[in-house]
């Protein structure tokens, strides 16, 4: 396998959240090909109607490559230049894919058992699949997560916590806006004592921050507003409760709020011989619990440009990735590292 001509593949087949199956079926099929190969099993793992994991397990699995197959919209095919491949999904994580895939077969080829690849859905809006997967561990010790971080150990990321606030009010002509009671003009007050909220900063992971992603409501500009709502999100480094109890106070009487995810930071593992780094968003680590090993986190590629239409992914960086999950693997499990 290349991996510059593997990774436009996957690049090219659309895979936005909740439409993964092609891509799912596409890196099954390598799987198989190379379980034909070198021995092995390979299973698509249902987690939703037409939404599958991917496993494959080449002896006992004491360490997993995992990582995800859907992207964000919107779609866009891949290209090329000298230094970067390019598309929706380049570096979040169609190049990661590629990487971890190229390992295999360099790992398989070279007489290495005792690993397994792991490919979820869902990571970009609830990670379904890795919470279905955490429910359904197979003995890894060891999960080696593939995320952006310019091929450096992370040694912690910050978790999430996502809330929708809505708030309800009555139509009136705009002429006579004492008639009616704006839910738009509600909405706005509450986000402003939610801004105000003091957040915390932890010396490895940095400041917790706020962005309010999304707000919609009214019916037209001559209308008082008798709903609106907004989608918000914190980027945590420690103790989500008194942010909760913070959110709960700003709110109000006039808004409510709803708690849509919550995925806590978490403070990860390094290894000797690899760089480090410590990255502001959230993975499926926290979501496995545990229950696939103790997780490592790296890839190539840069968050900077993950989710934008500039995303692109070095090819240094790829050819780069292939050896350092290759050589990740091999230390974890003749080291045993705790």
């Amino acid at each position: 396998m290349d991996v510059f001509s593997l990774t436009r593949t996957l690049v090219d087949i659309e895979s936005i959240t909740g439409n993964e199956l092609r891509v799912g079926e596409f890196v099954f099929q390598l799987l198989s090909d190379l379980t034909a190969k070198f021995g092995g099993a390979v299973e698509r793992i249902e987690v939703e109607p037409d939404r599958y994991n991917v496993f494959a397990c080449f002896g006992e699995p004491v360490v997993t490559l995992s990582t995800h197959l859907d992207t964000v919209p919107p779609f866009f095919p891949s290209r090329e230049d000298y230094t970067n491949i390019w598309g929706r999904g380049s570096c979040d994580v169609k190049g990661i894919i590629a990487a971890m895939l190229c390992a295999t077969e360099t790992l398989l080829a070279g007489g290495v058992r005792n690993f397994a690849l792991l490919f979820v859905v869902g990571e970009e809006k609830d990670s379904a699949g890795a919470y279905f997967a955490a429910a359904h561990p197979r003995g890894s010790r060891f999960l080696i997560n593939g995320e952006p971080s310019g091929n450096r150990l992370a040694l912690g990321s910050k978790g999430a916590l996502r809330y929708e606030l809505n708030t309800t009010g009555h139509t009136a002509h705009s002429a006579y806006p004492e008639l009616g009671e704006s839910a738009i003009l509600k909405l706005l007050d509450a986000l402003e004592r939610i801004r105000q909220i003091p957040l915390p900063t932890d010396e490895v992971l940095g400041p917790c921050t706020l962005n309010i992603g999304l707000l919609s409501g009214g019916r037209a500009p001559n209308v008082i507003p008798d709903s609106a709502s907004a989608s918000l999100m914190f980027r945590l480094v420690g103790d989500p409760e008194p942010l909760r109890a913070a959110v709960r106070q700003a709110a109000g009487d006039e808004a409510q709020d709803h708690e849509i995810l919550c995925i806590p930071a978490v403070r990860l593992g390094s290894l000797p011989g690899f760089e480090t780094t410590v990255v502001a968003y959230t993975t499926d680590i926290p979501t496995f619990g545990g229950q696939w090993g103790q997780p490592f986190l790296i890839g190539p590629g840069s968050i900077h440009v993950a989710h934008a239409s500039a995303e692109r992914v070095p090819k240094a960086q790829l050819v780069e990735a292939v050896e350092i999950y290759a050589r990740m693997v091999r230390q974890l499990l003749a080291s045993g590292a705790k």
